[in-house]
């Protein structure tokens, strides 16, 4: 009888150290995944850049910049955060993610606009728009190794999802010059609408949506022809534009009719507009697709859409005239690639999302319960 009762307890102990081992498990999982990245907004007035947890929808850090920070683009694994500096300053300021503090500044050409990360991280493309050119910042030097002229007026850019190709939006030409990466020269120019602005790439890289602010229309370019292919009417003077990580949506910030334009990209129609805030510029999607993030600029807010329901289910208060042209968010979605973000979530004390292998985990310590009942 005695060694029966010692026989349970042998038992009891050994459960709750299996149970100790998977919520051990649990934690662990929860370090390496979970969080979604952080948005980035360049406050143009108030010369500092937003930082949002997009998790929680808060303001976690406000770095400050140089004078009138405009376009933004966060590196492949989410340590840097390139912000470009328009008119006077000629520069671009590089922000480390762990220190939210700038560790670099790089000399470009006259009045920056837009600014691309190439899908490996290696190279920075930087659209000067006095200059009529594209500067090519080496990343790990922080230099730039060579300029290639382009259109007049370039504002917008864009990297293809394969690094091969860079699409630069030509506001005063009325074009988009396609930039070869691998020999630094235009491979040819595609005439759009009249006063091109935004430009984004599908994730399968098959086409290019460019706003033409002055049309309100939106041109769709084929990749594979380089033409385009249809023309979207849209919203008062269009400006910031995004792609849903699955390639089915395109998002257009309308910055005269304050709203967005949802378009459907198999039929290349808008299917709603959602009304935001006021002169909305940069736009950016989620990793998950679930939400998407605009920057109002004469709101000093940034409206967070619920791309379920298209409708805007929450308000961000940043910074004097947000404008945040460009990528301002993180693309990481994959967990196995989370660690930097988690460890930046950690830092500014942002809640976790629990993985999906919860479930899995809470059904195995399910199983061991049920099996040592049986047992005892």
């Amino acid at each position: 009888m005695k060694e029966m009762k010692h026989d349970k307890k042998r038992k009891c102990y050994t459960l709750i150290r299996v149970l100790g081992i998977t919520a051990l498990a649990l934690l662990m999982l929860v370090s390496i995944t979970g969080a979604e990245p952080f948005a980035y907004i360049t406050n143009y007035q108030s010369d500092t850049v937003s930082i949002i947890d997009t998790d929680t929808g808060t303001v976690t850090a406000t770095v400050p910049v140089r004078d009138e920070p405009l376009g933004v683009a966060v590196t492949p694994d989410e340590k840097k955060v390139y912000v470009t500096h328009s008119w006077s300053l000629n520069i671009v300021s590089v922000i480390d993610t762990e220190t939210d503090r700038v560790i670099a500044t790089v000399n470009v050409g006259d009045d920056p606009w837009g600014v691309a990360v190439s899908p490996d991280g290696t190279k920075v493309y930087v659209a000067n728009r006095n200059s009529n050119s594209i500067s090519v910042i080496d990343t790990i030097t922080s230099k730039v190794t060579t300029n290639i002229y382009v259109g007049k007026w370039p504002q917008g850019v864009a990297v293809t999802p394969d690094g091969a190709h860079v699409y630069v939006i030509n506001f005063g030409s009325d074009t988009v010059s396609i930039i070869n990466t691998s020999s630094n020269t235009v491979a040819t120019n595609v005439k759009v609408g009249s006063h091109p602005q935004g430009v984004a790439v599908t994730p399968n890289g098959e086409n290019v949506f460019v706003t033409n602010s002055n049309s309100n229309s939106v041109s769709v370019i084929d990749t594979t022809t380089n033409t385009v292919t249809t023309t979207v009417s849209v919203g008062d003077w269009p400006s910031g534009v995004a792609v849903s990580p699955d390639g089915k949506k395109a998002y257009i910030a309308n910055r005269n009719s304050n709203n967005v334009s949802v378009i459907d990209t198999a039929t290349n129609k808008v299917i709603i507009d959602v009304f935001v805030g006021d002169g909305p510029w940069g736009v950016t999607v989620t990793p998950n697709g679930s939400q998407v993030y605009v920057a109002n600029q004469f709101s000093n807010t940034i409206s967070v859409i619920d791309t379920a329901t298209n409708t805007v289910t929450g308000t961000v208060n940043v910074g004097s005239e947000p404008i945040a042209f460009g990528l301002f968010m993180g693309t990481l979605s994959d967990a196995s690639n989370q660690n930097t973000k988690t460890i930046d979530a950690n830092t500014r004390n942002s809640p976790l999302t629990a993985p999906s292998g919860f479930n899995y985990l809470i059904l195995a310590a399910m199983t061991l319960l049920y099996l040592w009942n049986k047992s005892v």
